[in-house]
């Protein structure tokens, strides 16, 4: 059943997201780096502790690295939250003083943090960062990965305008159909963003397994898409991305973005010159501004067009976060 236009059933648009929780490790490093110790540029590899401190240790930038709030459907509620004044987050973090500072960096940017605690150390991605503000991901999961479907419920998605999901949540298979199922049963729309090719190639059966059966708003930037659809054309991947789901979007970088609703195709322009200091969060903070104006329910084209302002300021900064000068014009911009 068509689930759209959307217009928000709350004082304010609210938004629930449930993914892992993190600490981004930003390594501002070369080419030749990511080629000289194998990395995937652009991808995503999921790795234990040792690895990830291997290459801080190789790296002479190592010592500098910065340290910031992180994780894909995180980025994307904490952007919800400052967008709708009221979002949620679900998922879980170490009992140590990393989980305490991620947790209260997730309050204080109007998301309500309801995180588990465990006794396993929070979660850590290492991002290493090219000249050409590319990012390519080591993940350690650490405690994140200790989300369980227990966790999950109907209830706690009761009055939501919408339940957000990241891809890599594909890898705890029970929890992400414990979110689809429990969205469903509360009569909220779900969106999902793919979040990573490598996420895709690795369980691609499942992820359209429940796009098809749950997923509203489907997200990929054209990497995602080429991996879920096995089209190398960005409209052709469109087309049948919409095929699964009612809302289907293909980011293409500096070129904009396509996005599906209702048999419609709209072409989303970026905003800026296409200049970046570091894409990291951008496809996540793109998500924020285009769910934001679905569920308050604005046309496509201004849909689009706040993800794109909202994409353009998060590149324009190191880390995934938009310092508050951003969602300043960001507001205002809005309107």
């Amino acid at each position: 059943m068509a689930i759209f236009p959307m217009k928000s059933k709350n004082p304010r648009p609210y938004a629930v997201g449930v993914g892992s929780a993190l600490m981004d490790i930003l390594l501002f490093e070369s080419d030749g780096f990511v080629a000289e110790h194998g990395l995937i540029k652009g991808g995503m590899e999921m790795v234990d502790a040792g690895r990830a401190d291997e290459l801080l240790a190789a790296s002479a930038r190592g010592a500098a690295a910065r340290r910031v709030p992180g994780g894909s459907s995180c980025n994307t509620t904490i952007g919800l939250g400052r967008l709708c004044g009221k979002a949620v987050f679900v998922g879980t973090r170490g009992d140590d003083d990393l989980g305490g500072i991620l947790e209260a960096s997730i309050a204080a940017n109007d998301v309500e943090a309801r995180l588990r605690k465990v006794a396993a150390p929070t979660g850590r991605v290492l991002s290493v960062v090219t000249p050409d503000a590319e990012r390519t991901m080591l993940t350690c999961l650490g405690a994140s990965s200790e989300t369980s479907a227990d966790q999950i419920s109907p209830e706690l998605f009761r009055g939501a305008d919408l339940v957000h999901v990241e891809g890599y949540l594909l890898f705890n298979e029970p929890v992400i159909r414990a979110v689809f199922e429990s969205a469903e049963a509360a009569g909220v729309p779900a969106s999902l963003d793919l979040a990573s090719f490598t996420v895709v190639e690795a369980k691609l059966a499942l992820a359209k397994e429940l796009v098809q059966k749950h997923v509203a708003v489907l997200l990929a930037n054209e990497d995602e898409a080429r991996s879920y659809t096995g089209a190398s054309d960005e409209r052709e991947a469109l087309e049948i991305l919409a095929g699964d789901a009612e809302c289907a979007v293909v980011k293409v970088g500096k070129r904009g973005s396509l996005v599906s609703l209702g048999g419609e195709v709209t072409t989303v322009a970026p905003v800026g010159d296409g200049g970046a200091v570091d894409t990291t969060g951008a496809g996540d903070l793109w998500a924020s501004g285009f769910l934001y104006g679905l569920i308050s329910g604005k046309p496509v084209a201004e849909c689009g067009r706040i993800a794109s302002l909202c994409g353009y300021e998060v590149c324009q900064v190191e880390g995934a976060h938009i310092p508050e000068e951003g969602w300043r014009r960001i507001k205002a911009a809005i309107g």
